[in-house]
């Protein structure tokens, strides 16, 4: 079973965008927001700056495997946006992992 429920509906990712608070790297865009449903729910976007399908494809990958890594730790009730950059497809998932680990404790998300 996974512990995140996905973000499908674009007016949640204008949402995410608007009124959440966005850190950044050289490798990953995060949004975080609290949410009502004290549920954990997670949107992962990519962009044609990123690459070809095949690239935007892997980035997804990536970015999902870094969450699933430091999902266990983070609080219920938010909702995050991750976006990927254009160097997302050339790093590794552990490498994605210590950067996205940095944006959730600067945002307080850690239990």
């Amino acid at each position: 079973m996974d512990l995140f429920l996905p973000i499908k509906e674009n007016r949640d990712f204008r949402r995410m965008y608007a009124r959440g608070k966005s850190y950044v790297s050289p490798a990953l865009v995060t949004y975080v927001m609290r949410n009502r449903t004290g549920s954990l729910r997670v949107g992962i976007t990519t962009s044609k700056k990123v690459g070809n399908a095949v690239k935007r494809s892997r980035s997804r990958r990536v970015i999902r495997e870094a969450f699933r890594m430091c999902a266990c730790r983070v609080k219920p009730g938010y909702d995050f946006v991750f976006v990927a950059r254009g160097k997302t497809p050339f790093v590794k998932s552990t490498d994605l992992f210590k950067s996205m680990e940095k944006q959730l404790r600067d945002a307080g998300v850690f239990q």
